[in-house]
């Protein structure tokens, strides 16, 4: 099921290091934020605060940890990385697609995981790169 066949509007949002302004397109092609940091076929998005907590708070770079609010200017289906893999049934509402992400604002107020279960997530990241698992699909 896509998101898009869901009923009613929705506020999506997408965690990122990138300094990006109202109107901006989020577009595939880059190097992506995870793993490998291979081209992205797919932009990235979430209905939900924590899974773009998560997103900006593992992203590669430098820059700030930010979360935008976006709207989808195409389809967006279901993230097999976290939907098929980890949490069947997408209760964190993580989707993707190929066409861009209109972004329409910025969350502001909004607080990190705890430190320590911060650390745990990257420890656990990191053993998947050891053993030859890339996160993002």
């Amino acid at each position: 099921m896509t998101a898009s066949s869901e009923a009613g509007p929705r506020q999506f949002y997408h965690g990122t290091r990138a300094d990006l302004r109202p109107g901006d397109l989020i577009v595939a092609g880059h190097a992506s934020n995870y793993g490998a940091r291979k081209q992205a076929s797919w932009v990235y998005l979430t209905g939900t605060l924590d899974a773009a907590i998560w997103g900006a708070e593992l992203a590669a770079g430098e820059g700030r940890e930010r979360i935008y609010i976006v709207e989808p200017t195409g389809p967006i289906v279901d993230d097999p990385n976290l939907t098929d893999k980890k949490f069947p049934g997408n209760p964190t509402q993580s989707y993707r697609s190929p066409e861009p992400l209109r972004v329409t604002g910025e969350v502001s107020d909004w607080r990190g995981h705890p430190p320590e279960r911060l650390k745990e997530m990257k420890d656990h990241l990191a053993r998947l790169k050891a053993q030859g698992i890339e996160a993002i699909d």
